[in-house]
């Protein structure tokens, strides 16, 4: 009995062997394809065209859809760009917007048309290249661009024609100069120098020709933002430390260059300084900082004998980086544009008066007034957005109610009282339109 049961046993763990010898054998053939070709229809298919038809089979990729936004006080947006927008500035007549754009092309906008359905531009080809920054002369008939690739300026002129712009470079492109990535440039309003600012701690002055005129080292860290301002005088930069210094670039009577000097700093933040506008006459200027506080100064001061700006107001903004400020022409509101949102601020009260939310696809690249005051325009992603500027007319309108309180002479009450008819017209006529 005892060698049938060892019998039994041992047929029954053969069995068992051979099932999973079997089973092994299957999984194998399953798993290990063949290390011939695969087979189509019966016939060898050849690895490389194995490989191209699986290439063909990838799914493609889903177009980027356009960004949306829509607000009451969207006044329009400009589009006719194909790349994303890099910079804007508006002429000094306030007759033409310029855009650059990394399509390689630079964008002439007639601001009369802002609120028309119909937005017409002139185009400048950048060849070779892309413009990172770009600035009108004073007399509107050439404009500066910083080229991308070729790190330096290119000035192109602007020759009308009939109804139409011819754009041509004036001449060579200035030579190299900067060490380190253009952080912004600008030409100033008396036509007599460019300034070149970077992101190390270098900021150079230019004549129109190409030469350097000048050096200055901030001694900052690393600059965050420069420019020129709308008088032409000053060259400020803000930077890793909590200060705005401001310099004044100085010219003999006969119009040589003579220095750049130290005129006045803006001292009372406790962080570093994101970014700082200036109001069209360059008697206000405003600030934002990394400490959450943005601020509003007058400039309008006798630096010469030691005066120092005094501060005019500290407001609070939510402190979320990368930041851009603008200062209405007026100094009577402050804009100031957070990644891709935008908060406006009364700059009598500090008090918020409008925000738009998700206003570009990118992170905002600018934002600035008209010198009008009627319009707010951004840009970070392919379309200009424009704004009316409700904060500015509400401001305008609380200023001149108090200044007719003061009149006592019968001509500047009926002057002050047309122009407080004339605001709250434009305003109830924005109002409506949102409607």
């Amino acid at each position: 009995m005892e060698v049938v049961a060892l019998l039994a046993v041992s047929v029954v763990l053969g069995g068992i062997i051979l099932l999973l010898a079997v089973w092994s054998r299957k999984e194998k053939d399953v798993s290990e394809p063949e290390p011939s070709d695969h087979k189509a229809n019966g016939q060898a298919v050849p690895e490389k065209q194995q490989s191209k038809k699986l290439k063909q089979q990838k799914p493609r990729k889903e177009r980027t859809r356009q960004h949306t936004f829509s607000h009451h006080l969207l006044a329009s947006a400009l589009k006719a760009h194909s790349g994303n927008i890099t910079c804007l500035d508006f002429s000094s007549n306030g007759k033409y917007l310029a855009s650059c754009s990394d399509d390689r092309t630079v964008r002439i906008w007639s601001t009369k048309d802002f609120i028309e359905k119909e937005h017409r531009c002139m185009r400048a080809n950048v060849d070779l290249d892309h413009a990172t920054h770009g600035r009108f002369s004073p007399g509107c008939r050439t404009f500066i661009v910083w080229l991308a690739n070729g790190d330096t300026i290119r000035v192109f002129k602007m020759t009308k024609k009939e109804d139409a712009f011819i754009f041509s470079a004036a001449h060579d492109d200035f030579p190299k100069r900067h060490k380190a990535s253009i952080i912004n440039i600008g030409i100033a309003e008396t036509g007599k120098f460019i300034m070149t600012a970077s992101n190390d701690t270098s900021i150079l002055i230019w004549d129109l020709k190409g030469e350097v005129l000048a050096s200055i080292n901030t001694n900052q860290v690393a600059n965050a933002y420069a420019t020129v301002s709308p008088c032409g005088r000053f060259v400020a930069s803000c930077g890793f430390t909590p200060d705005v210094k401001v310099w004044e670039v100085c010219f003999g009577k006969s119009g040589e260059f003579r220095e750049v000097c130290r005129a006045f700093e803006l001292k009372g933040h406790s962080a570093g300084v994101c970014g700082f506008a200036f109001s069209n006459d360059s008697r206000r200027m405003a600030t934002v900082s990394k400490d959450g506080t943005w601020k509003l100064w007058n400039t309008d001061v006798e630096y010469k004998k030691q005066q120092d700006p005094y501060l005019l107001l500290t407001g609070q903004w939510c402190g979320i980086e990368p930041a851009r400020i603008a200062l209405s022409p007026d100094g009577r509101v402050v804009a100031i544009a957070s990644v891709s949102d935008i908060a406006v601020y009364n700059g009598q009260t500090g008090q918020i008066e409008e925000e738009f939310l998700s206003v570009h696809a990118e992170i905002i690249s600018d934002l600035s007034f008209d010198t009008t005051n009627r319009f707010l325009v951004s840009t970070g992603d392919r379309a200009i957005r424009v704004f009316h500027n409700t904060a500015g007319y509400r401001a305008a309108i609380a200023d001149m109610k108090d200044l007719l309180k003061k009149a006592t002479n019968k001509g500047t009450k009926d002057r002050l009282q047309q122009q407080i008819k004339d605001a709250q017209s434009a305003l109830d006529a924005v109002s409506k339109q949102g409607k």
